[in-house]
């Protein structure tokens, strides 16, 4: 089953950081934003085959987010 979640990424000082607000707890670190992806998308799948391991749900993907363009 594909899902597709909503997942932030944040700039940081020395490295990038990654969640998704639909898997609790399910974070990674990377030096740049395309190594953050690379381990985000291990920790997304690593994440959903513990939650199924266990015969918990796996959460179906809710969150929405949109850029707003606001100036003055």
């Amino acid at each position: 089953m594909t899902r597709e979640y909503l997942v932030i990424y944040e700039p940081g000082e020395r490295n990038w950081s990654a969640w998704v607000p639909d898997l609790p707890g399910c974070i990674a670190t990377g030096r740049t934003r395309e190594d953050v992806e690379k381990q985000l998308r291990d920790a997304i799948e690593f994440h959903i085959e513990g939650l199924e391991q266990h015969g918990e749900p796996v959460p179906e993907p809710t969150v929405e987010a949109a850029k707003m363009i606001v100036g003055r």
